[in-house]
This record gives C-alpha cells, sequence and structure tokens, in this order.
C-alpha cells in the first residue's frame, strides 16, 4: 500500500523547514571549528574520540562507526596514539586484528568535545519560553516517530 503525497503546498513547507534546520544546525551553528580550535585537532580525530568514550572498538569497527576506510582511520589512529589519547592493542582472541581504547587523557578531549557540541546555539536561547517548548515538543515528536 502506497502513502499518498502530500499537497504541493505541504511538500513546499516541509521541504523549506527541512532546509531551516539542516542550516541551523550544518552551517550556522557547526561546531566543528570552535571544537578543532578547542583540542587542536581535526573534527574527525575528536569524531573518533567521542566514540570511543563510549568503548573500545577494533579499528574496522572504528571505521565502519566514522564512515572513513581503513587506511584513512589509521591515521587518525595513529596521530591519536602519538597525542596519547588512545592506545592500540592485538585483540585477545585474535592477534592480527587490533582494538583501540581511550586513554583518560582522549576521554578529557571527547568531554570537552561534547561540552561544546551540547551548548544550544543563542537564537534558540533568544526563543520565548513558549516558543522554544512549543519546537521542543515537535522536535522530539520528529524524533521518535510520532
Amino acid at each position: 500500500m502506497t502513502t499518498p503525497s502530500p499537497p504541493a503546498a505541504e511538500s513546499e513547507l516541509a521541504a523549506a523547514t527541512w532546509a531551516g534546520l539542516r542550516s541551523l544546525v550544518l552551517d550556522k551553528h557547526s561546531r566543528r571549528t570552535e571544537i578543532t580550535e578547542a583540542l587542536g585537532m581535526s573534527f574527525i580525530r575528536a569524531k573518533a574520540l567521542r566514540r570511543l568514550a563510549r568503548g573500545e572498538l577494533s579499528m574496522r569497527a572504528l571505521a565502519q562507526e566514522m564512515a572513513t576506510d581503513a587506511s584513512y582511520t589509521t591515521l587518525v589512529v595513529d596521530d591519536l596514539c602519538r597525542r596519547g589519547f588512545v592506545t592500540r592493542e592485538p585483540h585477545p582472541s585474535d592477534r592480527r586484528r587490533k582494538i583501540v581504547r581511550i586513554t583518560d587523557d582522549g576521554r578529557a578531549a571527547a568531554a570537552v568535545a561534547d561540552q561544546i557540541l551540547a551548548e544550544p546555539p543563542a537564537s534558540l536561547l533568544d526563543l520565548s519560553p513558549a516558543d522554544l517548548a512549543a519546537l521542543n515538543r515537535i522536535v522530539g515528536s520528529l524524533v521518535e516517530g510520532r
């Protein structure tokens, strides 16, 4: 069974809303520069640290989660090892595989990135309490798929 298409005006409004949300999150309030300046590393390295803060991964799994190829992931991990943010050790049951673990210094750097990413943009803080509550309700329903 196919879902009927919304009327053209609703489709256009949905497309404009989506473009606005993407611009808000990806362009206008991108925190990438803040993170790279605060940590002195590329955003992808910070992304790797943030992921590894949730638990160790094999090199292959880290590459998959970051959507990077194996050789680039190796470069990222090599740099993070040199900085003392991660360790790379043989897998306990398969010595051909490597496990990447975050260090205390790496966990602290990941926490800085998380703190920067968690800070709401000024434009969001400038909304009235009623508008903010309405937006929160709408975003919650979109995320939950209600």
